[in-house]
């Protein structure tokens, strides 16, 4: 059983009908705190506590810090990609901590007399980005939510610790979206937004803390990361730039 989290009425709507009985829907924006803080008590009501709670809200709008106007753009961003995500998980927390304490996991076997006292985990899931690895000219604001999400879900991790439940840092590269279809820049290693969840699933099922999607822009993230600035700022000076947006 699933539930899910979108602005979009009509879509959610779709996939429920799509998976008839598997799916609970819930229209919110996971900016309204007290909105997804009732989706998860009735999800919890409803089905039980979670298994694995993924918080995948995002938007990518150019800005230029010289223009006043963008400053609401910026706080939109920032609400999105990092509250968002920190309002998605703390509903569901003192559930995943109590419902993991004492429980044996799936692998437990009773007969190797250690299934009773074994933990069931828990996983949260935050859905970063490699352009949290470097400011990107035109992106300030994407760039920055997305550093400040890799940051706190590592800070998560290190609280989280011991509790029975896990924080998977997920960042991936270039995915075909409307997102992305406006960028006027190359896109290297772009993946389909399936095959781009089929890797995603796969790596939430391994319980790696920290991985790139694909493992090619980690190669590159790695290297812009290791880059002195004084190179890093020749190599992107006249980069095309993310078109500037405004809030719709």
């Amino acid at each position: 059983m699933v539930g899910v989290y979108a602005r979009r009425a009509e879509l959610l709507q779709a996939l429920a009908e799509q998976f008839p009985e598997q799916v609970h829907i819930y229209p919110l924006d996971v900016r309204d705190a007290a909105a997804q803080q009732a989706a998860a008590a009735d999800f919890i009501a409803r089905v039980g506590t979670p298994d694995i709670v993924i918080a995948n809200a995002g938007v990518s709008i150019g800005t230029l810090t010289h223009y006043a106007e963008d400053n609401e753009v910026f706080r939109h961003v920032m609400d999105i990609n990092v509250l968002g995500a920190v309002q998605t998980f703390q509903p569901f927390l003192d559930a995943m901590r109590d419902a993991g304490r004492g429980h044996p996991s799936p692998q437990s076997s009773p007969a190797s007399g250690r299934g009773s006292k074994r933990e069931k985990h828990f996983t949260l899931v935050g859905i970063a980005s490699v352009a949290g690895f470097r400011g990107l000219p035109g992106s300030g604001a994407y760039s920055a939510s997305k550093a400040a999400l890799i940051s706190y879900l590592e800070s998560l991790r290190q609280e989280l610790r011991g509790s029975g439940v896990k924080v998977v840092t997920i960042c991936p590269g270039y995915i075909r979206t409307p997102m992305t279809d406006i960028n006027p820049y190359p896109m290297p290693f772009m993946l389909e937004a399936d095959e781009a969840a089929r890797r995603i699933a796969r790596v939430i099922e391994r319980g790696c803390s920290f991985k790139v999607v694909p493992w090619q822009m980690g190669v590159v993230g790695g290297l812009l990361k290791l880059l002195p600035n004084w190179l890093f700022d020749l190599a992107f000076a006249k980069v095309k730039r993310k078109p500037r947006g405004t809030l719709s």
